[in-house]
This record gives structure tokens, C-alpha cells and sequence, in this order.
């Protein structure tokens, strides 16, 4: 699978778990951290985890293994490293406050109908 293939798996799997403003990030061109970031919103501490817990299974299905989870416990802000792939889910307050669309808005805003 490519890259974008697997931008579209887990932001289908976000989408299935009823994420909020799900929001794609190309950062090739201003990092070296990874190509794409995910960025997403949950309305509580369970609908977070379970966004997670799908993203993680239907990459699995895929052979990929996140390289590093982070902020599981808390669910205020999820981490998950799969190297090209970065995604963030958020609680809306800790979205908010964190603002990654505005600190990586050197990165391209991806709408997911325009990824092949």
C-alpha cells in the first residue's frame, strides 16, 4: 500500500468512529518527521481511545505497526508514530489549545477526495 493509501485507511477509520474535523496535513516539503499528519477530534475520553483502537486495527490489517503510541491513558491528546503517518487525535480543548493546524500550517491542507 502507499502512502496515501494508508492516509485514507485510518482516515476512514476516524471517520467510522465519528471523529470531528478530520484534517490532513502534507508536511513533505517543510519536515523530515513524516509525510502526512492526521489531525482529529473527539468528544470524550472513550470515543477518543476507540478512534484509536480502529486506526490501529485497520492498519494492522495492513501490516503496519505504530512505531510509538503516546497520551493513550489520558486521551486529551493521542499520538500515534507510523513514520511517514502521524496521527493526532485530540479532545477538543486540547485541540484547541495545541493548534497544530496553525503551527504546521506551513504544511498543505489535503482534502481526502483529492488523495489517489
Amino acid at each position: 500500500m502507499t502512502t496515501q493509501q494508508l492516509v485514507k485507511l485510518a482516515y476512514h477509520a476516524l471517520e467510522d468512529k465519528k471523529a470531528v474535523d478530520i484534517h490532513i496535513l502534507d508536511i513533505r516539503e517543510v519536515s523530515i518527521l513524516a509525510d502526512y499528519f492526521i489531525i482529529a477530534s473527539g468528544e470524550n475520553k472513550n470515543q477518543i481511545q476507540a478512534m484509536i483502537d480502529n486506526v490501529q486495527e485497520e492498519l494492522e490489517k495492513q501490516g503496519l505497526q505504530p512505531r510509538q503510541i503516546e497520551g493513550y491513558d489520558t486521551a486529551g491528546w493521542i499520538l500515534m508514530d507510523y513514520g511517514d503517518i502521524i496521527v493526532h487525535v485530540f479532545s477538543t480543548e486540547d485541540r484547541l489549545f495545541y493548534d497544530l493546524e496553525r503551527i504546521w500550517r506551513d504544511g498543505k491542507s489535503i482534502d481526502i477526495n483529492a488523495i489517489e
